[in-house]
C-alpha cells in the first residue's frame, strides 16, 4: 500500500515541532470549514517555521511538494484556535514524508503528510540534506530508505466517458511562488470548485490526495478533468494531453 489506511502516529522518541495561530476568515468557505487550500498553506507555514528552529535550517530553504495526504477527520472552523505539530515519519538524505497534524480548539482534526524534495538553492536539482539537519528526523522514525511511488497513475479519461466533467482552469500571475511555479496550494482551490457538487464526498471523515507531477507555468492552458467513480473523485491537471497533476478525494 502506498499509502496507509491510517496516518503513522506521532512517535514517542524525538520531538515534534510545534506552533499555533487562529483560523481566520479568509481560510474558510461560506460554511465557516477550513478550506483545503488554506491547509495546504498551513502545510508551508510551519515548515518554513520549522526551519527556523533546527540546526542548518537557513541551508535548506528550497523544497517542492511530491503529494500531500489531508485526512479530515473532523473539519476545523473559523474561530477555532489551531495547534499544529509537524515530524518526520520517513526519509531518504534528498526527500522526507513530514506529518502535520492539525487540531481545533473545539475539537476539529486534520492529519496530514507531505512527501517533500530538497533542492539546492543553486543547482536547482535534488540536493542531499546535512548530517546535522537530518538527525532530529532520524530521531523520530525508523524509515531511513524512503522511496518514491506514485498513488495515482490513472490516465486522463475521455472527453466522451461517462460522468466525466472539464472546465478551465485559468492561471493568475498571484499564483506564482518564487520558484516561478503554481504553488501547490493553488491546486486545491480547484478541488474545492469540483467538490461543490460531491458534498456527499466530504460529509464525514474523508482523504483528498494530491500529487505533483509537473509544474504548471505562466502561459499554460489548463484544463481541470474531473470523474466521479462511485465513492470517488478523481481530478486531473492537464496541459494539452499531459497530466501536471492528479488528485483523489474519498470517504474515510
Amino acid at each position: 500500500m502506498v499509502i496507509p489506511s491510517v496516518l503513522p502516529e506521532r512517535p514517542t522518541t524525538g520531538s515534534s515541532f510545534q506552533t499555533d495561530w487562529p483560523v481566520r476568515l479568509a481560510d474558510t468557505n461560506s460554511d465557516q470549514r477550513l478550506r483545503l487550500d488554506a491547509i495546504a498553506r498551513y502545510l508551508q507555514d510551519i515548515g518554513f517555521d520549522h526551519l527556523d528552529a533546527v540546526d542548518d535550517g537557513d541551508a535548506h530553504r528550497g523544497w517542492v511538494v511530491r503529494r500531500t495526504v489531508i485526512d479530515v477527520m473532523k473539519p476545523i472552523e473559523f474561530g477555532e484556535h489551531a495547534t499544529l505539530r509537524r515530524w518526520c515519519s520517513g526519509l531518504s538524505n534528498r526527500w522526507c514524508n513530514m506529518r502535520v497534524q492539525i487540531c481545533g480548539s473545539k475539537g476539529g482534526l486534520v492529519e496530514t503528510e507531505a512527501f517533500l524534495i530538497h533542492f539546492g538553492a543553486e543547482s536547482g536539482v535534488p540536493a542531499r540534506m546535512s548530517d546535522r539537519f537530518m538527525a532530529p528526523m532520524l530521531a523520530s522514525t525508523t524509515e531511513h530508505r524512503l522511496r518514491w511511488k506514485a498513488a495515482l497513475a490513472t490516465a486522463i479519461p475521455g472527453p466522451d466517458e461517462p460522468d466525466v466533467h472539464q472546465l478551465p482552469f485559468p492561471l493568475r500571475i498571484a499564483d506564482f511562488d518564487w520558484l516561478d511555479h503554481v504553488n501547490n496550494a493553488v491546486y486545491l482551490t480547484a478541488l474545492e470548485e469540483l467538490l461543490t457538487a460531491h458534498t456527499d464526498l466530504i460529509s464525514g471523515p474523508h482523504r483528498t490526495v494530491i500529487e505533483y507531477t509537473k509544474p504548471l507555468k505562466a502561459g499554460d492552458n489548463v484544463r481541470l478533468i474531473g470523474r466521479r467513480n462511485g465513492t470517488a473523485l478523481d481530478v486531473w491537471f492537464a496541459v494539452a494531453d499531459d497530466t501536471r497533476a492528479a488528485a483523489r478525494v474519498t470517504p474515510l
